[in-house]
């Protein structure tokens, strides 16, 4: 046997291990055993359509689980008759298959399962493809030549990943991106559904469906572990790394986006700096930025900084969220913004588990709140900020409406039942609304619940737990009805 030869029979063992259901029916023991995430639902009607010639681009942050549902999507192709020996799963930073192209590999996988002569209806996976490169040119050349396979590939640069696929898959690429978890998917996982029930609430003249718990104490408590350890399934799940949750997150997440993902990808020379950078902005989440102190604060130039924010976001690792003045009008030359992370147990990971009464408690529950938001697509939504004189105030969170460019709703974040027995107090919130001529708004609190009404505006209180869950379910609905589901 020659030296290819071998090579060629080493690749070829290694692909069946990593399709045991090609004999045995189930993709495994370890990956069945978990709680399938809410958006399996979404993602496997776009999988299994052979109506559009388009490739699927599964990306997002480290450690959020696209892997383990790409096996929970092989596993229901399975369970929905589709024969296991047309299900490919390839692993392209496997080191053996070193400089094999898709198509090699596409092929090799085809011999190893005896469908050699094939070439329609496979079901082709390719995880960790930003391992490969041009694998944007790959990809596309497989789906133009196989019009009847459906490619599927991830990877964890979703900055990487996103760039490539909007330079050179026009038409033939579908980016899927999975965020980390919302709180309605945690206590999903968790198997806490039970504490929620259906409720509804009156607005603007409807009952709308909405939600209620059975148990707010216990909702916030679950909360408070969803902000400090939820983002991640994997955290979610081990009590070991909750215990050090920075050597997890910080290690596997952190470091390999600013150390690895971004400078290859943007030729970022100076990673200390852009480290430096990003600890200020996850300590201080929530908070209103400029480019003048925000360059003080982490010592960054500011016309590297703008790069470094673009390059943080594209990453998604933060989210910037602009601002509008008390007639919700944005500002010409806008020169505060507040940055928020993407998810709260970044923060948790680079310093230490929040605590109820942490004098930074309001930052990181007004940022688990946008961390649901901004996983919405095309969500217009800022907040207000003004100061006329003597008059000022703030709005935390408002929707803009596409249409006519007005504010349509309001919520302000607040994580304490002070409000609810003096809405006087709320002068900002109220100023907005008859500035805008909004007759109902939401005001979160830490337990209560209810209507108060004030100068002809309806208040309605929600906690800020039960708010952040019903955000994150109506999102996947929201997803659900565009894809027809």
């Amino acid at each position: 046997m020659t030296n290819t030869d071998y090579l060629q029979e080493q690749i070829l063992g290694r692909l069946r291990m990593d399709n045991p259901w090609w004999t045995s029916n189930v993709t495994d023991d370890y990956y069945n055993s978990m709680q399938r995430r809410l958006y399996l639902d979404l993602f496997y009607p776009l999988v299994t359509d052979f109506s559009l010639r388009r490739g699927i681009i599964l990306m997002g942050p480290r450690r959020v689980g696209k892997t383990v549902l790409i096996y929970h999507c092989i596993q229901r192709l399975i369970n929905d008759g589709i024969n296991p020996q047309k299900i490919i799963f390839i692993s392209v930073e496997t080191p053996i298959y070193n400089r094999l192209s898709l198509d090699e590999l596409f092929s090799l996988a085809k011999r190893a399962v005896g469908q050699g002569d094939e070439d329609k209806d496979f079901y082709v996976y390719f995880d960790e493809i930003q391992y490969l490169k041009d694998w944007e040119v790959h990809l596309k050349t497989l789906i133009d030549s196989y019009l009847y396979v459906k490619f599927v590939a991830s990877g964890s640069a979703a900055a990487a990943l996103k760039m490539k696929s909007n330079e050179s898959g026009a038409g033939r690429f579908t980016d899927f991106m999975l965020p980390p978890l919302t709180f309605n998917e945690f206590i999903h996982l968790k198997n806490f559904n039970n504490l929620i029930i259906p409720s509804s609430i009156n607005w603007l003249g409807e009952q709308i469906e909405s939600f209620d718990t059975i148990d707010i104490r216990k909702l916030n408590e679950l909360f408070i572990h969803y902000m400090n350890y939820g983002g991640y399934p994997e955290v979610v799940f081990s009590e070991k790394i909750q215990a050090n949750p920075g050597q997890f997150i910080r290690h596997d997440i952190i470091d390999k986006v600013l150390l690895r993902d971004l400078p290859s990808l943007y030729g970022i020379a100076d990673v200390q700096e852009l480290n430096t950078l990003f600890t200020v902005i996850a300590y201080n989440s929530g908070s209103e930025f400029s480019f003048d102190n925000l360059s003080k604060l982490s010592g960054v130039k500011k016309d590297t900084l703008r790069k470094y924010i673009e390059y943080l976001q594209a990453a998604f690792l933060i989210k910037i969220v602009h601002k509008t003045d008390i007639n919700a009008k944005k500002f010409q030359r806008a020169t505060a913004f507040k940055i928020y992370l993407t998810n709260p147990s970044l923060r948790c990971a680079l310093f230490q588990p929040i605590q109820p009464l942490d004098e930074k408690m309001g930052d990181l529950v007004e940022t688990t709140v946008f961390a649901q938001w901004i996983q919405r697509e095309n969500a217009n939504i800022c907040y207000a900020n003004w100061r006329d004189g003597k008059k000022e105030g703030e709005v935390d969170l408002v929707g803009i409406s596409e249409s006519t460019q007005k504010p349509s709703w309001a919520v302000e974040i607040k994580w304490s039942d002070r409000y609810y027995d003096h809405i006087g107090e709320l002068k900002s919130l109220l100023s907005f609304m008859d500035a805008n001529q909004l007759k109902q708004v939401i005001v979160t609190s830490m337990e209560k619940s209810g209507k108060k009404e004030l100068d002809h505006i309806s208040i309605q209180f929600i906690p800020t737990s039960l708010y952040a869950y019903i955000v994150g379910h109506n999102t996947i609905q929201i997803r659900k009805q565009k894809i027809g589901l």
